[in-house]
């Protein structure tokens, strides 16, 4: 049996960051660029591992925003402890994982956590028509934060990589994108509390400080090199004629040569 509001959520969770896997990661695969910066293979494995890693987050989030209405402040901040944690354990055994690690892996990383976004959006939205069906700014608030949680989280993917230590920069960790994803999720839980225009002026913080974070960031795309093709096989020389290793020295004679 098919549940409209799934299958409604599940559309724009996946048009969202499938999108932005699209368009964002396809600027560094050909013919835009000479070579391909990335396995495209290995994308595509990294965004469905993302996906079924977003189910059960998904479920937290859910329950984080309950708890959150029912004022039960403790289960709302486990909920959330565990919503964050488990974002940046997968996204660090994805980073160090010998499939998805190496120079590519920044957008083996924003595809896994474009579709954890995406499957965050699937549930925003179908709450929204799992409830009563309200226009206006409720309708403007849930797709507000449907792109809010999508740019939260390909923020964080760039922001909880370790720079490398010939890059020069500092700063970064599971730490630090942690902590911007609680507080992106915390302001997207407590907008509706406070009402309608609250949630609405929640959700717009949370994506356009996303944003200006991702786009920060964004240049850490450029500065992965593209693969190394593989050298080709030599081919072999015929042995020198005659047992000869060399041409000869100036004024030698050869054998059979008059000097």
């Amino acid at each position: 049996m098919v549940v409209p509001s799934l299958t409604i959520g599940a559309l724009v969770g996946i048009v969202l960051s499938g999108g932005f896997v699209y368009w964002e990661v396809g600027r560094f695969a050909e013919p835009q660029v000479p070579v391909t910066r990335f396995d495209e293979r290995r994308e595509m494995f990294a965004y469905t591992a993302g996906l079924f890693v977003g189910v059960p987050l998904a479920v937290a989030y859910v329950l984080f925003r309950l708890e959150l209405e029912v004022a039960a402040l403790l289960g709302a901040l486990a909920l959330l402890a565990g919503l964050v944690a488990g974002t940046e354990v997968a996204q660090l055994l994805l980073a160090r994982s010998r499939f998805w690690g190496g120079e590519a892996r920044p957008f083996y990383a924003l595809g896994f956590r474009a579709a954890i976004g995406g499957i965050l959006a699937l549930a925003i939205v179908s709450s929204y028509l799992g409830g009563p069906f309200v226009l206006g700014v409720g309708l403007a608030t849930t797709v507000v934060s449907a792109f809010a949680v999508i740019a939260l989280e390909v923020a964080g993917a760039l922001l909880s990589l370790r720079p490398a230590p010939s890059s020069g920069l500092r700063g970064g960790g599971p730490w630090s994108g942690g902590m911007v994803g609680a507080v992106g999720f915390l302001l997207l839980g407590l907008g509706p509390i406070a009402g309608a225009i609250p949630a609405l002026a929640a959700a717009l913080l949370v994506f356009l400080g996303a944003t200006v974070v991702y786009f920060r960031l964004r240049p850490l795309l450029g500065r992965v090199l593209p693969p190394t093709p593989p050298q080709a096989p030599s081919a072999p020389t015929a042995p020198p004629a005659y047992g000869r290793t060399g041409s000869p020295l100036p004024g030698s004679s050869r054998p059979g040569q008059r000097p």
